[in-house]
């Protein structure tokens, strides 16, 4: 047995700005996957992923109450008895949807009446199957907005317009010769969401934080939003410099200690704009650059995977 494949995803823009309604955007990103698999001998991996099943799925025995959805429980258990597991490429706690694509897995497979990609997806679908995959992922973090597993599900780019606006998108067609770029840099340890949503509410208590969301964090987000889609690359990179900055100033917490001064290099040299990818605190960086071979060199240590070409 092996189930069609779920992609993850990158949060362009929008990290916990969305919790607060500004704009987001959120792509598919095919370069790591993850099926449905059965097999009768499991390596380490795949029983502790199995293993896993077992209490996803009585977790969704539970939410099955509250008549939002309903699962083939019984084909879902027989399934996961006999050897069923998700077998993924995704790396977990780097920001990009390790959980959505197994959530988007499960519900593909065994929901019933599920809504697919072929029909007209209204406004009203997408919330639908924005609320089912919310419910569902928040067994792995806690709270979470469905927005991962919504991306995966669709392999569609999402736009947020706030929380209860929707709509599936199209991006500008990439120019694959041109220098701009925006890359994922590896900062080569995990992060955990949880905590790191934890810290933002935390902080949101205070006045003015609260402002410098509002005032700053959110209006940077939302111009970036809309210069990326209609190609304005040049008001863009003004943004997207405000934005890192914003993001260095106060959501330190967020970064990890050792590239401050990195992120920092970046806003005075130019070279590249670093931002958080999902919530920090490790896992993958997003980087913004105009000439992709100066990033590369300013950044010889690391590791970029170029996602979108300018």
């Amino acid at each position: 047995m092996k189930g069609p494949l779920f992609y993850s995803k990158i949060l362009l823009f929008g990290e916990y700005g969305i919790i607060k309604d500004s704009k987001g955007l959120s792509i598919p990103y095919n370069f790591f996957k993850g099926a449905l698999k059965s097999s009768s001998e499991l390596n380490d991996d795949a029983k502790k992923s199995n293993e896993g099943l077992k209490d996803f799925a009585a977790y969704l025995e539970q939410i099955q109450e509250e008549k939002i959805v309903s699962f083939d429980l019984g084909a879902l258990k027989s399934d996961i008895e006999n050897g069923m597991y998700f077998d993924s490429s995704i790396p977990q706690g780097y920001g990009i949807g390790s959980s959505g694509a197994l959530v988007a897995a499960i519900y593909d497979k065994y929901a019933y009446n599920k809504i697919t990609v072929l029909e007209n997806l209204t406004r009203e679908k997408l919330l639908t199957l924005k609320t089912i995959f919310g419910k569902m992922e928040s067994f792995f973090h806690g709270k979470s907005s469905g927005l991962d597993p919504l991306n995966s599900y669709l392999s569609l780019p999402i736009l947020i317009n706030s929380t209860d606006n929707i709509e599936s998108t199209s991006l500008p067609s990439q120019n694959k010769e041109g220098k701009g770029a925006v890359f994922l840099l590896d900062s080569g340890m995990t992060g955990e969401t949880a905590p790191m949503v934890q810290i933002f509410m935390e902080k949101m208590k205070q006045e003015g934080f609260r402002k410098v969301v509002k005032d700053k964090f959110i209006k940077h987000t939302d111009a970036c939003v809309e210069h990326f889609l209609n190609g304005d690359v040049k008001s863009l990179f003004g943004h997207v410099k405000q934005l890192s900055n914003v993001v260095l100033d106060h959501f330190k917490p967020m970064i990890p200690k050792q590239f401050h001064a990195l992120w920092q290099k970046g806003i005075d040299t130019g070279d590249y704009y670093l931002k958080l990818c999902g919530s920090g605190g490790g896992g993958y960086i997003l980087g913004f650059t105009e000439d992709i071979d100066r990033a590369r060199t300013a950044l010889n240590e690391h590791k970029l995977e170029v996602v979108y070409h300018f």
